[in-house]
């Protein structure tokens, strides 16, 4: 029997939290402000959501809209304090001004989670060298995924590359699984799958009514039960 596909959603609340879970998700990536592409949520928001559903959660260590570090005093700050609270899995990356991974600021952050599993998000889609950056971050613990559209616009015009990268898994800095999200729609579905891709994220994809209503069970379970082959 395959490997059941990984279906990750966006959760900005409680209510998301719950909602994905019913629906079949088996992964939420926790954020705030998801008009600066989501940032890092409050303490308490995670330590809600993890009291409201047994499934892994993800959370977001990002302080401004946009791939610079910024302060990484601060971020490194912010990571302690979700560890704090319980949190075991996290989403991050950043880029240095030439679009090169900042390779420092990711070692400080990644140092004080103790070893935990996370995703480099979607800056490996706005990086000048997308094969240079995975070489460069090959080996730093926890580190399992790369969420990626294949290209800053979305899956539309990358999945020629997400589809290459993919055939090359298991080459230096090619092991991480590959997370699909940015654009994802339903009839990208078969064309990943058959690539051996079997990890999915969705934001909007689960929420009918746009980024100012909940994520909705019936959407996940759609996506779920495609995933699934139903």
């Amino acid at each position: 029997m395959s490997k059941r596909a990984l279906l990750e959603v966006i959760a900005l609340d409680v209510e998301d939290a719950v909602a994905a879970q019913a629906g079949g998700a088996d992964r939420l990536e926790l954020v705030t402000d998801i008009a600066a592409d989501g940032l890092t949520p409050s303490a308490a928001t995670v330590a809600g959501i993890r009291a409201a559903v047994d499934i892994p959660v993800r959370v977001m260590l990002r302080l401004a809209d946009g791939f610079a570090a910024g302060d990484v005093g601060r971020l490194v700050g912010v990571a302690e304090e979700m560890r704090g609270v319980g949190a075991e899995e996290f989403v991050l990356g950043f880029l240095d001004s030439d679009g090169g991974v900042d390779l420092d600021a990711v070692e400080r952050v990644v140092g004080v989670l103790g070893g935990c599993r996370w995703t480099f998000h979607r800056a490996i889609d706005r990086a000048g060298d997308r094969d240079a950056l995975r070489k460069a971050l090959d080996g730093l613990p926890g580190l399992d995924a790369y969420l990626t559209a294949g290209a800053a616009t979305g899956v539309d015009e990358g999945l020629p590359r997400l589809l290459a990268e993919a055939a090359r898994g298991g080459e230096p800095g090619y092991e991480q699984r590959i997370l699909v999200g940015g654009g994802l729609r339903l009839e990208h579905v078969p064309h990943l799958l058959s690539a051996g891709i079997d990890a999915f994220h969705i934001g909007g994809a689960a929420r009918p009514g746009g980024w100012s209503g909940a994520v909705s069970e019936a959407a996940v379970g759609q996506w779920r039960g495609v995933l699934d082959g139903g």
